[in-house]
């Protein structure tokens, strides 16, 4: 288990700003991750962005595996969860040229997004949540697995197209989006036991706070102020 956080915008607000909330949205998470913490701050010209990591070391526990990792030269990821198939993954990835720095499957996952793009999460076995910045295309993708084994919450304010997101809401909270209660949510609770909307599976017990669906992939443009959610996986019955 790690914990990942992140806030993109298409409006500056200063590099120290930005990166004392993702400090406080790292330490709401420290308990995902006791083996490491990694903060990534980008700001100047173009979209504000930051990222930030707690890291439980599993697949490869090399500092050369911690993360926000930078892969070709193109790609910042963050990455909780496990790729089952990383392995296979990574030898199919070398028959097509790519070459590896580390036994980590965050590798492998960057790596896979570049080769097949979207199509790559049919590939995947595992349990995940993610967020990839492609700095080329000035894009972050953000996926969840299938079955929504690893969370992903989101906060959108359309005003400022600014984007937060964390593996809980408690790290949202801490980075000083509004605590207020989704009172039909809570009677849904109340009245049914019900912990979710069956219609709207998005909605969280917090006005503005979402969680991303399983099997959904998010795509947030800062520049363009345009985010879209879609799904890329659905169970055949």
């Amino acid at each position: 288990m790690c914990g990942i956080a992140g806030i993109f915008s298409a409006e500056q607000t200063g590099v120290e700003s930005l990166r004392e909330k993702l400090s406080r949205m790292s330490d709401a998470l420290r308990h995902r991750g006791p083996d490491g913490e990694g903060i990534y701050v980008e700001s100047g010209e173009g979209p504000e962005l930051g990222l930030a990591h707690r890291r439980l070391a599993i697949t490869d526990a090399s500092s050369g595996a911690a993360q926000p990792m930078h892969c070709l030269d193109r790609y910042r990821i963050v990455h909780n969860g496990e790729v089952y198939n990383h392995v296979e993954l990574r030898e199919q990835l070398q028959g097509l040229g790519y070459t590896f720095h580390t036994r980590s499957d965050t590798e492998v996952l960057a790596c896979a997004w570049d080769a097949w793009e979207r199509d790559c999460l049919e590939r995947i076995d595992g349990m995940f949540a993610f967020a990839l910045w492609d700095h080329r295309e000035q894009t972050l993708w953000c996926a969840r697995d299938r079955f929504g084994e690893k969370p992903l919450y989101l906060h959108y304010d359309e005003t400022t197209a600014r984007l937060h997101f964390a593996s809980e809401m408690k790290a949202l909270w801490a980075a000083g989006i509004a605590r207020i209660p989704k009172e039909p949510m809570f009677l849904h609770f109340l009245s049914l036991g019900l912990t979710f909307h069956p219609q709207f599976p998005e909605l969280t017990f917090w006005e503005g706070i979402l969680q991303l669906p399983p099997g959904h992939l998010l795509r947030f443009r800062p520049s363009e102020r345009e985010l879209d959610i879609e799904r890329y996986w659905d169970l055949d019955k």
